[in-house]
C-alpha cells in the first residue's frame, strides 16, 4: 500500500471491511445453530451436542441458556442504528480488555462479534467442566484445549473481525499493514514472537549488574559471589540456587528491582549459582550432576570461602526442587548441612501442578526419555512455549495482535526481555525430572528416589524452613506448596503473596506494592491456613529479611576481597555462562 494514493488505500480498506462485514453476515445467517464458517466461534451460537454419558438436563439447560442469551444479544443489535450504542448484554465482555477500545462497541456490527464470542467461550468452557470424565487428568486436558481452542480464535486476532486493525490502517494510510508484515518477517526469522524490544538490554549492562565475582565454575554453573553493599554483614552467608529452567538473572534485573541487591544490601554475604546453558558437550547430564556438582558443590565452596559449617540456603521454583534434593542427599549421608532454607514457588509435592500437567502423561514422556533420555538437548523455545501456552492471551495472542495487525513495536520490559532468553535442558535431566516429579510425584515418598548413591528422604532435612508461594500463580499452584511443608522434618513458616509466579516473588520493597497473607498455624489444610491469615501491605521482603537474620549468626565486618586463596576471582558478574545464548 505504500504505492497508492490515500484515496486508493482507503477504498482498499474499505473494500477489506465490507468483504469481511459480508463474510460475517452471511455467517450469522446461521444462527439457527447450524455449523458455520470454519475456524470461527465469534458470531452464530455454537450448534447443539450430544454428549454420551452426560446429564441430560445439564446440557439442555446448558443449551437453552445459551440460545436464549444469544436471542436476546441478537434483538439488541439488529434495530441498532450505526451510531448508537446500548449496555452490553454479555457482563463478561467489559471485563474483557481485548475488547475495551470504542471502536467495538461503537458499531453494531462488533458489537455482535464480540459479545456472540463471549458468549459462546462462555458456553464451551461450561460443555467441557459439565462433561463426566471420571478421569482428572484426561478432563484437565479437555478444559485446557477448550481454553486454547477457544482463545485462539477470538475475533480480536484476526484482521476481518478486528475493527481496531481496520482503524488502525485507515489513520496510518496502510502504514500499520506494513509494518505489520515486517514484524511477522522479523519474528519468524527469530523463531519466536518479540514481547519486548531486544535491543534495549544487555546482560551486564542494564541487566544483572549488582556488582560481584565468579569464583568458581564447572561444566554445569558458575558460582557468584556479590561484593557487600554493608559495612558489616551476617555471620552466615547465603546462597540462593535459581532455577535452571531461564536464567537466574530473574532475581537481579536492575538495581530498582533486585532482589539479590535488595539482599546484599540488608547485610548478608550472598553467593549464587548461575547454570550453565546447555549445547552438546552438557547433553548427557541428569538429575545427579545438578544435585553433586551445582547445588551440594556450591554448598563446599560457600563453607570455605565463608568459614562458616552451615550456610542458609534459598532455591526458587525447581531451583528449590534441587536445593530439597541435594539437603535430603547431603541429610542421607549424616550431615547437617545448612542453617535454614527457603523455597520460593517450590514444588516438592507434585500431586496438582495445575494446567502444567495436562502437558504431560505417560506417552509424552516415554517419548521424552526414549528421544533424549540418555543424551540429547530439550530445546529452550519448545519450554517457553509450554510456559506461553499456559497465558495464551497475555504471552501469546496479545503480541500477535498488537505486533502483526496493529503494527507496533513492543516496548522495552526488562521482564519479558528474561522471559525471551530462553535456556535448554539436558535430555536425561528434564526425561528423569518429568517421570519422577510431575508424573510419578517420587520425590514425597521416603526413600522411592536414589540420589548419588543416596534413598533421600525429605522427612530427614530438620533445618527450619520457609515457604513463600503466590497467590495467582499458575505454574506453582500456592496449595500445593503448601503441602511441601508437611513433607519435612523441621519447622516451617509458610508466607503467601500475591500476584503471580515472576511478579509474586520480584515484588521491591521500595515500591511498597501488592500484599501478603501470613498465619502461625502450620497443622492446618491450605484453605483452612488462608481463612484465617492476616493480609500485610507491601512486599513480603521484609517479613523474610526478618525471619533469615534470627537464622544468620551475628554482625561481623563485611569483607571487600571475594574468594580466597583457594577460590580466586576468575571474571566479573554475571560471569560468561549467563549471556550463553541459545
Amino acid at each position: 500500500m505504500n504505492n497508492m494514493t490515500p484515496e486508493q488505500s482507503r477504498e482498499a480498506l474499505e473494500g477489506m471491511m465490507r468483504a469481511g462485514q459480508a463474510f460475517m453476515q452471511n455467517f450469522f445467517q446461521q444462527f439457527s445453530g447450524a455449523q458455520g464458517a470454519a475456524g470461527s466461534i465469534s458470531a452464530a451460537p455454537v450448534a447443539p451436542v450430544v454428549m454420551p454419558g452426560m446429564d441430560t438436563e445439564k446440557l439442555v439447560s446448558l443449551q437453552r441458556d445459551h440460545l436464549e442469551q444469544h436471542a436476546k444479544l441478537w434483538a439488541s443489535v439488529a434495530g441498532r442504528k450505526p451510531d448508537e450504542t446500548a449496555d452490553p448484554v454479555v457482563p463478561a465482555v467489559v471485563k474483557d480488555r481485548r475488547f475495551s477500545a470504542p471502536e467495538w462497541s461503537a458499531s453494531p456490527f462488533y458489537d455482535y462479534i464480540r459479545q456472540a464470542y463471549v458468549l459462546n467461550s462462555q458456553f464451551l468452557s461450561a460443555v467441557a467442566d459439565a462433561l463426566p470424565i471420571a478421569d482428572k487428568q484426561a478432563k484437565s486436558r479437555l478444559q485446557f484445549m477448550t481454553k486454547q481452542y477457544v482463545e485462539a480464535l477470538s475475533p480480536a486476532n484476526f484482521a476481518a473481525t478486528n475493527p481496531e486493525f481496520i482503524q488502525r490502517a485507515l489513520d496510518t494510510k496502510g502504514e500499520s499493514i506494513t509494518a505489520g508484515v515486517m514484524n511477522m518477517i522479523s519474528d519468524m526469522e527469530k523463531g519466536r514472537i518479540s514481547m519486548t524490544d531486544d535491543s534495549a538490554f544487555e546482560v551486564g549492562v542494564n541487566l544483572a549488574v549488582t556488582k560481584g565475582s565468579v569464583i568458581y565454575e564447572n561444566d554445569v554453573m558458575q558460582l557468584i559471589q556479590y561484593s557487600p553493599l554493608s559495612e558489616n554483614v551476617c555471620e552466615v552467608p547465603l546462597l540462593i540456587v535459581p532455577p535452571c529452567i531461564n536464567k537466574y538473572y530473574i532475581l537481579d534485573l536492575q538495581a530498582e528491582n533486585s532482589y539479590v541487591r535488595y539482599i546484599v544490601e540488608q547485610g548478608f554475604t550472598v553467593f549464587l549459582v548461575s547454570w550453565r546453558n546447555p549445547k552438546a558437550g552438557q547433553s548427557t547430564l541428569g538429575w545427579d550432576n545438578y544435585v553433586g556438582d551445582g547445588v551440594l558443590q556450591a554448598l563446599e565452596v560457600v563453607r570455605d570461602i565463608g568459614k562458616v559449617d552451615k550456610p542458609n540456603i534459598l532455591g526458587f521454583c525447581i531451583g528449590g526442587t534441587l536445593v530439597a534434593s541435594a539437603l535430603a542427599v547431603a541429610y542421607a549421608r549424616g550431615e547437617d548441612p545448612v542453617n535454614s532454607v527457603t523455597f520460593l514457588t517450590t514444588l516438592l509435592d507434585f500431586s496438582d501442578t495445575g494446567e502444567i500437567q495436562c502437558l504431560v502423561d505417560e506417552g509424552s514422556v516415554a517419548t521424552k526419555e526414549a528421544t533424549i533420555g540418555k543424551s540429547g538437548l530439550m530445546n529452550g523455545r519448545e519450554l517457553s512455549n509450554v510456559f506461553s501456552s499456559l497465558r495464551p492471551n497475555d504471552l501469546i495472542w496479545n503480541y500477535v495482535v498488537d505486533n502483526y495487525l496493529k503494527g507496533n513495536k513492543p516496548p522495552a520490559f526488562d521482564l519479558l526481555y528474561w522471559n525471551s532468553d530462553s535456556t535448554n535442558l539436558p535430555g536425561p535431566f528434564a526425561a528423569w525430572y518429568l517421570r519422577n516429579m510431575y508424573l510419578e510425584n517420587n520425590l514425597r515418598i521416603p526413600g522411592k528416589l536414589e540420589m548419588l548413591g543416596q534413598k533421600v528422604d525429605l522427612g530427614r532435612i530438620k533445618a527450619p524452613a520457609y515457604f513463600m508461594a503466590a497467590r495467582e500463580d499458575h505454574i506453582v499452584p500456592w496449595q500445593t506448596s503448601y503441602l511441601g511443608r508437611r513433607l519435612l522434618g523441621g519447622e516451617t513458616t509458610f508466607v503467601l503473596g500475591a500476584s503471580g509466579h515472576i511478579a509474586g516473588v520480584v515484588n521491591p520493597a521500595a515500591k511498597n506494592k501488592r500484599s501478603y497473607w501470613v498465619n502461625s498455624a502450620d497443622d492446618v489444610a491450605s484453605e483452612e491456613w488462608l481463612a484465617s491469615a492476616q493480609e500485610q501491605k507491601g512486599s513480603w521482603w521484609p517479613n523474610w529479611i526478618e525471619w533469615l537474620k534470627a537464622r544468620s549468626g551475628k554482625q561481623i565486618g563485611a569483607r571487600s576481597r571475594l574468594g580466597n586463596r583457594t577460590y580466586k576471582q576468575m571474571e566479573a558478574a554475571p560471569g560468561s555462562y549467563v549471556k550463553e545464548k541459545l
